[in-house]
């Protein structure tokens, strides 16, 4: 009897069943509307931004070229949990293919680490507009910002694949989640995964929480030199200084909650994961 629980415990998963937020037929029609409120607010707002910035040739600058990218990033991010989100919120069982997850993780992962590291180069982008503006047209040319941009993708996709590599095909077939994240879905491995669970807080946990003191830096620095500055200059680099900030804010908040400790199953991670995706940062 033992072999054979030991010998069902091991089976390899097809499906990974994902749980829902209410069995109640008026709120999972509520969270519908909001999801799709959302979603369909975030596709139009990033897209009309990267075709502005694309046919208006005022905005060809590092700031703007940037900022097509997180727009870009933003829609992708989106639409990678989103869609299978909403359709969940009309069935019953809310299915998922090993393989779809995985996959989901994969874009999951890439688009966020992807964005993390271009807040970065945003804020050192600002660094140079505001403080050494005598040198920013030099430092930041468009062979620096294209090299940058390469850059920050292939680091979000040898940061997802390394994530995305530890997951097991074995054990239980259920998350406590609304998408498939590393997370949750080493917590079906028929093995122990405190090492796993170590590599996801040193790996993504780390990168958020360096990559939000060094934005918090950065920004400081910015302040600091803003306060030499006259006071009717002061407000255009305020006001962007304001804005990346709500985004680091809301996006870095996030992923250092989330990835910062060992996986658990509290009601907040629920709240802030679903959250995460539907609200742009751009």
């Amino acid at each position: 009897m033992g072999e054979a629980n030991l010998l069902n415990q091991s089976t390899s998963v097809t499906y990974i069943r994902l749980g829902g937020l209410s069995v109640n037929q008026k709120v999972q029609m509520a969270v519908f509307a909001m999801f799709l409120t959302f979603y369909v607010l975030t596709l139009i707002g990033n897209i009309l931004i990267v075709i502005t910035i694309i046919y208006d040739h005022r905005l060809h600058t590092p700031m703007y070229f940037f900022l097509s990218n997180l727009s870009f990033i933003d829609v992708c991010h989106s639409t990678v949990t989103v869609p299978k989100m909403l359709i969940d919120t009309w069935s019953e069982e809310k299915l998922i293919s090993f393989e779809a997850c995985v996959t989901q993780m994969f874009f999951l992962h890439r688009f966020a680490c992807t964005e993390i590291f271009l807040l970065t180069i945003m804020a050192y982008d600002r660094y140079m507009a505001i403080c050494k503006p005598l040198q920013y047209m030099t430092v930041m040319n468009w062979k620096v910002c294209v090299l940058l941009a390469v850059a920050l993708w292939m680091g979000g996709t040898i940061h997802s694949i390394s994530l995305t590599s530890l997951t097991i095909n074995c054990g239980p077939d259920e998350i406590d989640s609304f998408f498939c994240d590393v997370p949750q879905v080493i917590k079906l491995a028929c093995t122990d995964t405190h090492i796993i669970e170590i590599l996801i807080v040193s790996n993504s946990g780390l990168i958020s929480v360096v990559c939000f003191v060094v934005l918090v830096v950065s920004y400081a620095v910015i302040l600091v030199s803003l306060r030499q500055q006259i006071s009717e200059g002061r407000r255009k680099p305020l006001s962007t200084c304001a804005a990346h900030l709500t985004i680091i804010t809301h996006f870095l908040g996030h992923c250092i909650f989330i990835y910062s400790r060992p996986s658990t199953s509290l009601l907040e991670d629920k709240v802030v994961s679903v959250f995460s995706p539907l609200l742009p940062s751009s």
